[in-house]
């Protein structure tokens, strides 16, 4: 009798510790992902969005702390340094900026980026294809598209003066404006270039192109995307042509695009999360990427409203949105 009772006693104990066990291993499978994004705008939210649906896609529990900087560095340290105290599982960085203070915060803690142009100009990695410090991500840049936008306008709009605006402060807008620069040179274009600190300056700046600007050119500048509908408003009343460097700026009003999807590259930046958080894989065995591909697309409803006379090869070349027929 005594044996049967020790041997229930011992089944039941072995229980007990088996469900505490298990209860510990739900807990560790449930993480923390701090996210940092510094400004609100339709392509960092849909890349927001983009990021959250991979991580649900995988089957992961997580908590989201989003926080948003409002286009302030000093909010984008505060941020960041709050995640490092709090020892968030993860900081997930939406642009530049935000990527540059969660690595400036935390040397341990696993960065993920995306909406980043150039990941070894800001310093987030030493080399594309081998991280060396604790982050990794998508890029928002196809390396074609600055080449091939310029390409658009320099055969659609012959011996164009191609107007720049953008904050000097961001670097992925300096290393931009700089691949803009360079193309147009190699296609006989001139540049005028603006330069704003916040989005209260954008329209000021744009009214000083009139007149000396035959097309503004709109990259994903974080400040003047924040403020484009100052641009837009410029650029109808004045005809001037406004590309745009990504397909949200085209919604708003922008003529023409080569573009990426903002989502398709925070799913990207949301799987390569879950393989850190699930997989347990390294940051430094994981590259950072480009996005997949890019498109040309054409607002055919701004191209009205800018003066701008249609050409009827875009009907094949081009995805047309706000076709007005």
């Amino acid at each position: 009798m005594k044996n049967k009772v020790k041997i229930l006693l011992i089944g039941l104990i072995s229980m007990i510790f088996l469900a505490a066990c298990s209860d510990s291993s739900d807990k560790d499978d449930e993480f923390t992902i701090g996210a940092t994004q510094i400004v609100e705008h339709p392509s960092l939210d849909s890349a927001y969005e983009g990021f959250k649906e991979a991580i649900e896609d995988k089957g992961l529990k997580v908590k989201f702390d989003y926080q948003n900087a409002q286009n302030d560095k000093n909010n984008v340290s505060t941020i960041s340094n709050n995640f490092a105290s709090e020892d968030v599982d993860l900081i997930f960085a939406n642009s530049t900026p935000s990527a540059v203070g969660a690595l400036q915060a935390t040397k341990d803690i696993p960065v993920v980026f995306t909406s980043v142009t150039d990941a070894e100009e800001a310093g987030l990695v030493k080399s594309m294809d081998k991280p060396d410090k604790n982050a990794t991500g998508v890029l928002d840049q196809h390396p074609d598209a600055i080449t091939k936008t310029v390409e658009f306008i320099a055969d659609n709009f012959k011996d164009a003066n191609i107007g720049l605006i953008y904050n000097s402060g961001e670097q992925n807008s300096v290393v931009q404006i700089k691949q803009v620069e360079k193309d147009a040179k190699k296609n006989d274009l001139k540049t005028t270039k603006r330069t704003v600190s916040t989005s209260a300056e954008v329209q000021q700046a744009a009214n000083t192109l009139v007149g000396k600007a035959d097309v503004i050119y709109i990259i994903t500048d974080n400040t003047v995307v924040s403020a484009l509908d100052s641009v837009v408003d410029v650029a109808n009343k004045n005809e001037i042509p406004l590309i745009v460097g990504e397909p949200d700026s085209l919604e708003k009003g922008g003529f023409a695009t080569y573009g990426i999807d903002f989502k398709s590259i925070g799913y990207r930046a949301g799987e390569l999360a879950a393989d850190i958080l699930k997989e347990g894989k390294e940051v430094k065995d994981i590259p950072v990427e480009y996005p997949p591909k890019i498109k040309l697309m054409i607002n055919k409803k701004a191209a009205k409203a800018q003066g701008i006379d249609w050409n009827d090869k875009w009907d094949k070349d081009a995805e047309v949105i706000n076709d007005e027929k």
